[in-house]
């Protein structure tokens, strides 16, 4: 069984939960998420033996979210426990159309001090030579300062050296950076880097103020695998400079679309790692996304995604 460790951060999540019964009041679903983790639990549901690197408080959320990684069979051996501190926490709204809108209180959470700590960075780097792949996103290098982020490049660097893969989700979230020169210099070092890289056309645009095919092979050269996520539209494979599409099929009904991208990731790293084709990998990635996207929230109950993906 592949090995995959996944870093970044996992918020407390407060998703709109309608009822009949409360049509005048808005109730919130309390659940856990964050674009890393959400990929982390489908990664285990799909096959993958997968741990998470992350810092949390001492506080009962952190605990319940230790819990449900252990539920989920997520190891948490690289997750360090701040006395005194919170995860952060995090509001969906959805529009009608099944998007989302975001409101963030984060600015605490110990997760942004990942890799500041020179000796916890060497024991992560030590513990990570275990695995087969590593996966990250634009957000676990946004939340960070930037010593903590090119300790972790460092040590990324490091670890491909010896033939383990890095995986990166661009995922730019423009609120999290001090500007857009910042991002996109930490995107472009990070790429360099990089294995397989799973980027989204509308964050590309954000950042580059370019969405094309070509730019994205122009930007990001040094990457055997390019994996273009377009909502639903088809996706699009450069791998080792070939390109190839894959159709996303209809989805009649749209509820939310909260860690689509993520679970589409999971979908293709699970069966990447497990030996087969990109295109194979894309088709999976998009059953897993269309799951998701019928149901609220950025992680759905396991017995539910298990039947509707076994369906």
């Amino acid at each position: 069984m592949a090995r995959i460790a996944a870093i970044g951060e996992v918020m407390v999540e407060l998703s709109p939960y309608p009822t009949a019964q409360e049509e005048t009041r808005e109730i919130m679903a309390l659940s856990y998420a964050g674009d890393t983790y959400n990929t982390s639990v489908y990664m285990a549901r799909l096959g993958l033996e997968t741990d998470y690197v992350t810092r949390l408080g001492d506080d009962p959320y952190s605990e319940q979210i230790i819990e449900r990684m252990h539920s989920e069979n997520i190891g948490t051996t690289m997750i360090a426990r701040v006395p005194g501190r919170n995860p952060g926490l995090y509001m969906i709204r959805n529009t009608p159309d099944g998007e989302r809108e975001f409101c963030y209180w984060r600015g605490e959470a110990p997760a942004r001090e990942l890799f500041s700590d020179p000796n916890d960075s060497v024991r992560l780097y030590q513990q990570l030579q275990a695995f087969d792949a590593v996966y990250l996103s634009g957000i676990t290098l946004a939340i960070m300062t930037e010593p903590a982020r090119n300790s972790l490049i460092d040590a990324l660097r490091k670890l491909r050296e010896k033939d383990i893969k890095v995986i990166f989700d661009s995922n730019y979230r423009p609120r999290l950076w001090n500007n857009a020169q910042s991002a996109q210099r930490a995107m472009q070092t990070i790429m360099e880097h990089t294995d397989i890289a799973l980027l989204t056309l509308d964050d590309e645009h954000l950042l580059w103020g370019d969405d094309t095919v070509e730019g994205c092979k122009s930007r990001y050269d040094s990457v055997p695998e390019l994996v273009l996520k377009r909502g639903a539209e088809e996706t699009i494979l450069i791998v080792d400079g070939k390109e190839s599409r894959v159709p996303v099929p209809k989805v009649k009904t749209v509820v939310d679309t909260t860690g689509a991208g993520d679970t589409f990731n999971a979908g293709y790293l699970a069966a990447r790692l497990q030996g087969h084709t990109p295109e194979e990998a894309a088709v999976n990635g998009t059953r897993c996304a269309r799951v998701v996207i019928q149901h609220r929230g950025g992680v759905i109950e396991k017995s539910l995604f298990e039947a509707e993906i076994n369906a």
